[in-house]
């Protein structure tokens, strides 16, 4: 998802899932909340959203798996709700599920994403997304007569009865915006994470717990804090990764930076970006990246980094 500027943040399970979870929420500025078609809300899912809701942290969800057999989205919908305790707004909607899944409906744009199977359980190739309005005649050959019927009378009841959308609330963390989608066939990702990037703010602003003024992250003098340390990452190197949130300013490999609780300047060698297994190193970075520093021991949770003459020092994160 390099292409899309967005770091998705994997957090693995930990014996203390809700205060790592909250280490991590000090990093993000938004959630990405993925649920299974079948199975609804798990329970880690209901752990991560009530960390969501101490921090007032905006939550976009995309309901997995529609390609396979699913709950019915409207009962989906109001499992999210009663589980969660938020309130949603379907910004697509699927065309049936499971062997019969046609695609979705976008709302915002009024059109039809078509979704064609390749005839295996797990297909996992690029799928075609063909563009067509509703109503159009073409849409009963496309997903059938019994679909077309059946999306529009969906998306009538949704229109007539389902919550506003409002921009405001969803940045508070008060509105939902759902996806629904199948990402192991890549099918509604794309244009899922074109719409987060819509509905999502810039880097928010870190404050400097010194004068407690705000740090603008367009500032030119690099700043940033750690906020979750991972040992034995790789198990043939018995590494120790700390992940630092970059505030302000631009991260450049083998930069120099002043550690704040060391109070001494350190050398930044390698930044490392982790997807999965995969992992890439990182020559540039930017406000809002969060990246991998190799750690010999002197990071801390909570340690600032920062370059420039007026040093910054952000608030330690609570436990």
């Amino acid at each position: 998802y390099h292409d899309y500027k967005i770091n998705i943040l994997d957090t693995p399970g930990h014996q203390d899932f809700a205060e790592d979870t909250y280490r991590t929420l000090t990093a993000v500025d938004s959630v990405i909340i993925v649920v299974d078609g079948a199975k609804g809300v798990e329970t880690q899912t209901r752990k991560l959203m009530e960390v969501c809701r101490m921090r007032n942290t905006p939550v976009i969800i995309f309901i997995n798996k529609m390609d396979r057999e699913a709950r019915d989205p409207f009962e989906l919908m109001e499992n999210i709700e009663e589980i969660l305790g938020i309130k949603t707004y379907p910004m697509n909607w699927p065309i049936s599920c499971g062997k019969d899944f046609k695609g979705v409906y976008d709302r915002n744009a009024g059109r039809v994403l078509a979704f064609e199977s390749d005839g295996r359980a797990n297909g996992v190739k690029m799928v075609e997304e063909v563009e067509a309005e509703l109503g159009d005649a073409r849409l009963d050959d496309l997903i059938g007569a019994a679909n077309h019927e059946k999306l529009t009378e969906d998306i009538e009841l949704l229109d007539g009865a389902a919550e506003e959308f409002d921009l405001d609330k969803v940045l508070r963390g008060e509105l939902s915006p759902v996806f629904f989608g199948s990402a192991l066939t890549n099918f509604g990702v794309e244009p899922f994470l074109e719409n987060f990037l819509r509905l999502t703010s810039a880097p928010l602003a870190r404050v400097d717990s010194l004068t407690g003024e705000p740090v603008d992250p367009c500032r030119d003098e690099f700043s940033a804090f750690i906020f979750k340390i991972q040992a034995n990452m790789n198990k043939a190197h018995r590494d120790r990764i700390a992940f630092m949130r970059i505030c302000s300013g631009k991260f450049e490999r083998g930069m120099e930076a002043f550690h704040v609780q060391e109070g001494k300047n350190i050398k930044l060698a390698t930044g490392t970006q982790l997807m999965a297994q995969d992992r890439a190193i990182v020559d540039e970075a930017y406000a809002g990246d969060i990246i991998g520093l190799f750690d010999p021991g002197i990071f801390s949770i909570g340690d600032t980094l920062c370059t420039g003459k007026k040093k910054v020092q952000f608030a330690g994160i609570p436990t």
